[in-house]
């Protein structure tokens, strides 16, 4: 009596350990599914950000090299606009 109780015992929990077994495995696989998206999604964003063409570093590049351009095209505005002031006044003064 005492062994069948035993045994009833043993089988309920080897019956509970395998439904845990169970639920930890389909946790691992949907660790491991979720893994495999999130490399793709990984390696997505890697080649947003370092395409060599039209990649994040490319336009930055772009924009850099834009905003030194135009730095460079405003002085000659602003150096050239100051130089036309100065000689519109200075021929005033002299020819006045």
């Amino acid at each position: 009596m005492v062994e069948e109780t035993c045994e009833t015992n043993i089988k309920i929990d080897l019956i509970e350990l395998d439904g845990k077994l169970q639920r930890m495995m389909d946790g691992i696989d949907t660790v491991k599914e979720r893994q495999g998206v999130m490399a793709d999604d990984i390696s997505k964003i890697k080649e947003a950000v370092y395409n060599p063409d039209e990649g994040i570093y490319t336009r930055l590049r772009e924009l850099e090299t834009w905003k030194k351009t135009q730095s460079k095209l405003m002085w000659i505005v602003v150096t050239s606009a100051v130089g036309i002031f100065t000689a519109l006044i200075f021929n005033n003064i002299i020819i006045n």
